[in-house]
C-alpha cells in the first residue's frame, strides 16, 4: 500500500501539479476515408483509423499518496512518536470522490464535470465491501490510470519490438513489447487484444511497487515504506482498478480525459456497489475487528509490523480477504457488523486472463525490473540468478516467496518471549 503519512509531510509538495490531459481527433488514412465515401457495408470504428493519429501519453510518474492498512493508527516521525494524533483512512461510499488521471491530494473536480456529481478531490481511502474485503481506492485508481495510458501506446505499437519506459524505484522498469505478425488481424482484434495486454501490464507494474516497497524503495528517504508491502488489500484493489479500465477501453470511454475520468467515477462507484460496499462505521468496525489479527494498533506507522496479515500471492488471478464471521462474532464490534453477515458473503475472484485471441499475452509483452546497486544488498538472501541481471513479472512470484520467509522469521523473532 502506498506512502502511509507523505499527506501529512508533502501534502504542499504533491497538491499543485496539473494532471495530463488527452483528446483525440483520429484522422483517417486513404483507405478509410475511401470507406467512408463509397458505401462500405463495413461502418468505419475508431480501431480502423491510423493509431498514429490517436492520443499517446506517458505513464503517471507517481502513486497516490494514500493509506497504511489499519484505521486511526499512531504515527511516528523518525523516533519520535505524535502524541494524541490518530491517523483516518476510512472513506463513506457516498464521499469517494470523482476521479482524476494521474490525481494528486489537490485536485479539484466540479460537480457538473465529475460523473456522479459529486465535487472536490478523489478522497481516497479504504472502504470494506462484502464481496471484495478491504479496497483501497487509491491503488485502484493508479493502476486504473497506468491501463488506459499503456493502452494507447501498445495499440500504436502493436507487433513491433518497443520499450515504453516506467517510472524507477528500485533500479530500471520498463514494458517490453515483442514483434510478432498483426497482419491477419482486424481493426477491432489489435484494439481488444492492446487493452488486454495493457490491463495485464499495468496490473504487473503494480506487483512490481509491492516488491521495491519491501526491497526498501521509499519517495522519501526519511519515511520507509516497508509497512505498506505486501499489504492484504492492495493487489486485489489494483487488479479492480485494472478490470475496470480494460472494460472502458472496450467500449470506446477513454478517447478523452474528461470521458475517461468522468466514466471511471461512474464506473467504480457501480464497482464499489456491485461488490457490497458498507458504511463508513461499519468499515471502521470491522477494522477494529481485525486488530491484533491483520494489523495491530499499538505499533506506530511506519514500524514495518503493524501490519500483521500480508499478501505474497502474486499473479493474474487474486482473492480477496472477507473478515471471517467467526472473528467479527466474538468482538465486541459484532452488533455493529452483525448486519453484514445476515447472508452468505462470497469472495469474488478476479482475473486478467493470459491469452487473448488464441495468443500467450506473456509471449507479447513483459514488465521487466531492475535492482540498481543501491538495493542489491536486500536481495542478498536471493539466489542471484534470480535477479541480477534483471528480472520480469514471470519472476515476481519467485522474488515474494523469499519476501514472505523473511517476515515469517522476523515475526516470530518478535514474538517469542
Amino acid at each position: 500500500m502506498h506512502h502511509s503519512l507523505i499527506i501529512l509531510l508533502t501534502i504542499v509538495l504533491l497538491g499543485g501539479c496539473a494532471t495530463p490531459t488527452w483528446q483525440s481527433h483520429p484522422a483517417p488514412d486513404e483507405a478509410t476515408i475511401s470507406r467512408a465515401l463509397n458505401g462500405s457495408d463495413q461502418p468505419v470504428a475508431i480501431w480502423d483509423l491510423p493509431p498514429e493519429s490517436l492520443p499517446e501519453f506517458p505513464v503517471p510518474q507517481n502513486v497516490r499518496p494514500c493509506c497504511a492498512f489499519g484505521n486511526l493508527q499512531k504515527v511516528k516521525v523518525g523516533p519520535v512518536p505524535l502524541p494524541l494524533f490518530r491517523l483516518g483512512n476510512t472513506v463513506a461510499p457516498d464521499k469517494v470522490g470523482p476521479h482524476r488521471f494521474d490525481g494528486g491530494t489537490f485536485t479539484y473536480t466540479s460537480s457538473g464535470m465529475s460523473g456522479n456529481n459529486n465535487r472536490g478531490s478523489e478522497n481516497n481511502g479504504v472502504l470494506y465491501t462484502a464481496r471484495g474485503g478491504f479496497i483501497d481506492l487509491a491503488h485502484v485508481r493508479d493502476t486504473a490510470d497506468d491501463t488506459v495510458a499503456l493502452f494507447f501506446q501498445i495499440f500504436r505499437h502493436l507487433g513491433q519490438d518497443h520499450t515504453i519506459d516506467l517510472p524507477n524505484e528500485i533500479g530500471q522498469r520498463y514494458v517490453r513489447l515483442h514483434a510478432f505478425d498483426v497482419s491477419g488481424l482486424s481493426g477491432q482484434e489489435r484494439w481488444h487484444l492492446a487493452a488486454a495486454l495493457a490491463a495485464r501490464l499495468a496490473y504487473f507494474k503494480a506487483e512490481s511497487h509491492e516488491i521495491a516497497q519491501w526491497h526498501g524503495y521509499a519517495s522519501f528517504a526519511s519515511w520507509p515504506e516497508t509497512v505498506s508491502a505486501f499489504s492484504p488489500e492492495d493487489l486485489y484493489s489494483n487488479m479492480l482498478g485494472a478490470k475496470l479500465t480494460l472494460a472502458l477501453i472496450n467500449a470506446q470511454l477513454v478517447l478523452n480525459d474528461q470521458l475517461y475520468n468522468q466514466s471511471l467515477t461512474v464506473w467504480l462507484d457501480s464497482a464499489l456497489a456491485w461488490l457490497g460496499e458498507v458504511d463508513r462505521k461499519t468499515s471502521n468496525a470491522l477494522f477494529d475487528v481485525v486488530d491484533g489479527h491483520w494489523w495491530d494498533s499499538s505499533r506506530p506507522i511506519p514500524d514495518k509490523f503493524m501490519v500483521l496479515k500480508r499478501h505474497y500471492q502474486m499473479g493474474d488471478r487474486q482473492l480477496p480477504y472477507l473478515v471471517p464471521e467467526s472473528m467479527a462474532s466474538g468482538h465486541e464490534a459484532w452488533p455493529r457488523v452483525a448486519a453484514l453477515y445476515r447472508k452468505p458473503n462470497t469472495p469474488h475472484t478476479l482475473h486478467l486472463r493470459a491469452t487473448h485471441q488464441g495468443l500467450e499475452l506473456d509471449s507479447l509483452g513483459e514488465l521487466v525490473m531492475k535492482v540498481s546497486d543501491d538495493y542489491a544488498a536486500s536481495f542478498s538472501d536471493i539466489p542471484a540468478e534470480l535477479w541480477q541481471n534483471g528480472f520480469t513479472h514471470r519472476e515476481f512470484g519467485a522474488i515474494a516467496s523469499y519476501a514472505a520467509q523473511a517476515d515469517a522469521k522476523q515475526l516470530e523473532a518478535l514474538s517469542t518471549p
